[in-house]
């Protein structure tokens, strides 16, 4: 699972390349990732967490807490 998203579960996604010539070839759209440290006051810890831009903007909205608790809801380990 390397470039997926752990809040939104972003992955790449296939679409067409597509030449002057009006030829098609597939190709990657891969999901801006970036890896991220956040400190969790309430566990008195960093946490690393691969992230979208759209995901950290969620985290900023929501909070840490709130989105951590969501990510062991659904089972993944943070």
């Amino acid at each position: 699972m390397a470039r997926v998203c752990q809040v939104t579960g972003r992955k790449p996604v296939v679409g067409h390349k597509v030449s002057f010539s009006n030829k098609k070839k597939l190709r990657r759209f891969l999901p801006n990732l970036q890896t991220k440290r956040f400190f969790l006051a309430e566990e008195d810890r960093w946490i690393t967490l691969k992230l979208s831009t759209d995901a950290i903007r969620t985290i900023n909205k929501n909070g840490l807490l709130t989105t951590v608790n969501a990510l062991r809801a659904r089972g993944i380990t943070v």
